[in-house]
């Protein structure tokens, strides 16, 4: 891990306990297609079905589903996020909910356990993914892709995925996929733009324009 990983660690674990991964305060303007990645992978969810959401953050996207499967169990490798996402759960009890810390190339849980599993803006392991996930399952993703954010890395000359060429996140990624076992995998991609509407709505995405380029991945077991 790089002195940059740290501190972009550090920086996340902080967000996480001032605020969660919620963004439902921001005001801005959108302009293109940015679907809603839960609604989505809602087309999975049956009452009878155990769910995995990676990256769960604060745990606010994720709660939308929980009285559509039988057990959600959301994981993050930040403590402040995992907090956040236990006082949401706290305010709103639900039964068959679950938050731990835990980082997504370690899953400890049992082979094939899940049916859904869910990953969204998030890193992940195909082959820990695959492991967990139970025969016939589908896992579901969504990434951001190089051209996030395109005029500020032109601005400042560098940021994340700087100087790496369109779709190779995505290749890379169905390679992982691919070689862990998944099959019938399926993916498209997208780009939205955004215009905050006051100085202070971009203090957490960090932009005061930002350009959403992403694609959603579908693998089934």
């Amino acid at each position: 891990m790089t002195n940059q990983d740290v501190n972009d660690m550090k920086l996340y674990d902080r967000v996480g306990r001032l605020n969660g991964w919620d963004f439902s305060r921001v005001r801005c303007l959108t302009e293109g297609a940015r679907p809603d990645f839960y609604a989505e992978a809602s087309c999975w969810m049956r009452p009878e079905s155990l769910m995995l959401d990676i990256g769960t953050g604060g745990g606010e996207a994720a709660l939308q589903a929980a009285d559509r499967v039988r057990l959600l169990v959301g994981i993050d490798r930040s403590a402040g996020m995992i907090d956040s996402a236990k006082a949401h759960l706290a305010r709103v009890p639900r039964p068959g909910v679950r938050f731990l810390q835990m980082a997504a190339e370690e899953l400890v849980f049992p082979e094939a356990f899940f049916d859904l599993i869910t990953c969204r803006h998030a890193p992940f392991s195909a082959e820990e993914t695959y492991r967990v996930l139970a025969p016939g399952g589908v896992f579901v993703t969504q990434q951001v892709g190089e051209g996030d954010k395109n005029g500020l890395k032109a601005f400042f000359g560098r940021g994340q995925s700087a100087g790496i060429e369109p779709g190779t996140l995505l290749r890379r990624y169905e390679r992982e996929l691919s070689a862990a076992g998944f099959r019938e995998i399926e993916w498209e991609e997208w780009d939205a733009a955004e215009y905050y509407e006051r100085y202070e709505d971009p203090a957490l995405p960090a932009a005061a324009y930002a350009d959403h380029p992403g694609f959603r991945k579908a693998g089934r077991r």
